[in-house]
């Protein structure tokens, strides 16, 4: 119920945005108006999309993975990792762009991402399609997503939130591992595991090399 509450409601909100450039430019993210205090953006964001395929794309995503999560832990814990997902992924980016008052961000990338994230840690042995065809375990997609958002963040040729996926992941990965502690020590390698590019990330931010 949470994933289809989710799903209308951000449709909604980006069918608005499609069709009301207003309504777009008011609740995007844009740094230079939240940091005079327009905070929403950093939720409201999250429910804009460019376009159908982006909105199409991130929604089918979390239907994909949002079953994993719900079996864990039912519907409220979902509702609460694709929300702390979606807010880390905003602070994340607020706190990496915070001298670029002009960068503007849209999408649910960073909310699917953490709900990716916690999908993975709670059943790392599931496997999944690359690109829909190539069968891949989901703990290497995981990594290895993570590590082409530190080269998209660092590479900055193209228009993808790179920080807020990276953002999300973490909030996802936090919030498992806290409902869940138990992980720690009996899936220990694979909490490390999934936890090798977010210490990559904050090594290379620590030496300004992002």
């Amino acid at each position: 119920m949470s994933t289809i509450l989710i799903i209308v409601v951000t449709v909604l909100f980006s069918y608005k945005g499609f069709n009301d450039l207003q309504f777009f430019r008011k609740y995007e993210f844009h740094i230079g108006s939240i940091r005079t205090g327009d905070q929403i953006r950093m939720f409201s964001s999250g429910f804009l999309h460019a376009d159908i395929g982006h909105l199409f794309f991130n929604m089918f995503t979390l239907y994909m993975f949002s079953p994993v999560v719900v079996n864990y832990f039912g519907e409220a814990s979902l509702f609460l990792i694709y929300m702390v997902s979606l807010a880390s992924g905003s602070l994340l980016t607020l706190l990496m762009h915070k001298n670029e008052y002009s960068y503007r961000a849209i999408g649910a990338s960073g909310a699917v991402t953490g709900i990716i994230y916690s999908a993975i840690l709670l059943q790392p042995d599931m496997m999944l399609g690359l690109f829909y065809v190539i069968p891949i375990p989901a703990y290497l997609f995981g990594i290895g997503y993570l590590l082409y958002s530190i080269y998209g963040m660092k590479a900055k040729n193209d228009n993808i939130g790179h920080t807020a996926h990276f953002g999300g992941a973490i909030g996802g990965y936090l919030i498992t591992i806290i409902k869940e502690p138990s992980m720690l020590t009996e899936n220990t390698f694979m909490v490390l595991l999934l936890l090798i590019p977010i210490v990559i990330l904050f090594v290379l931010t620590k030496f300004g090399k992002l």
